[in-house]
């Protein structure tokens, strides 16, 4: 269980930066889209920023739970070949939720 757990902070902790950097190009991007320069953000718009990066990095941290239930099924092999493609659509959720809901 203790390799288990290793191996996927170490797979999925070297992508949240992955995650991150993409988030935070589509939150600025639309951000300053909105706010016409820097000096039009506000304390609350930036509030809402940091509290919206901080529940995509949560809802990131669910992946864990599945990587260790998974990891200790017979589809072990499988995942690791395909949890990209849960790292690509965890991303695009994330941004999904995030231009749904900014305003």
């Amino acid at each position: 269980m203790k390799d288990i757990i290793s191996e996927s902070i170490r797979y999925w902790e070297a992508r949240r930066l992955v995650f991150n950097a993409v988030w935070a190009m589509v939150a600025s991007g639309i951000t300053n889209f909105h706010h016409e320069s820097l000096s039009a953000l506000t304390g609350q718009s930036v509030a809402g920023l940091l509290l919206m990066a901080m529940v995509a990095n949560s809802l990131y941290c669910f992946v864990y739970l599945a990587e260790i239930f998974i990891q200790m099924s017979d589809n072990q092999q499988v995942w690791k070949q395909r949890r990209r493609v849960v790292l690509i659509a965890g991303t695009i959720l994330a941004v999904a939720i995030f231009l749904i809901t900014h305003d």
